[in-house]
């Protein structure tokens, strides 16, 4: 289990040749709160994103990301439906839990990189709740609903 923010700006290696073919940017998350796959800059001096589904991962390393071939990266032929920092982002979006208790803000996400299960949601108060309390993670293992104003999510209310 691993969070997005470990996972950003490691690189991404072919394991045929030894070749960084670029560095983790984002995830792309489905509307049930799946991570399907990873977007991954390529390029010196135009970046461009690449979409790598998670599927085609062969390793999650705690210093890369390894794949059998380059040729696994997919140029983006649409956007994701989500992301987490990037295009329609989910980073920053007010959790609710499914009783309508606000549970706070989206600041990560803790998945299972060999299947893009996502397990937890890390959340935020703000900065001075974060540093008197910390951060909060929720977990909840049944898919959430993203909408365009909230994310729900099923969790034992207690």
């Amino acid at each position: 289990m691993r969070t997005f923010s470990l996972l950003k700006g490691q690189p991404v290696f072919e394991t045929r040749s030894g070749t960084k073919i670029g560095e983790i940017s984002d995830l792309c998350i489905s509307s049930t709160g799946k991570v399907n796959g990873l977007l991954v800059k390529k390029g010196v001096f135009f970046k461009q994103s690449f979409f790598l589904d998670i599927q085609n991962v062969t390793f999650f390393g705690w210093d890369g990301v390894m794949v059998e071939e380059a040729e696994q990266l997919e140029k983006l032929k649409e956007n994701p439906e989500h992301t987490l920092t990037h295009q329609r982002p989910l980073d920053g979006m007010m959790m609710l839990s499914k009783s309508g208790e606000s549970l706070g803000l989206l600041k990560d996400v803790y998945f299972q990189e060999e299947v893009g299960t996502i397990v937890g949601y890390e959340i935020t108060d703000g900065f001075f709740s974060d540093i008197t309390e910390g951060k909060q993670v929720i977990q909840s293992e049944k898919p959430l609903a993203i909408g365009k104003d909230a994310i729900i999510v099923d969790v034992n209310d207690t």
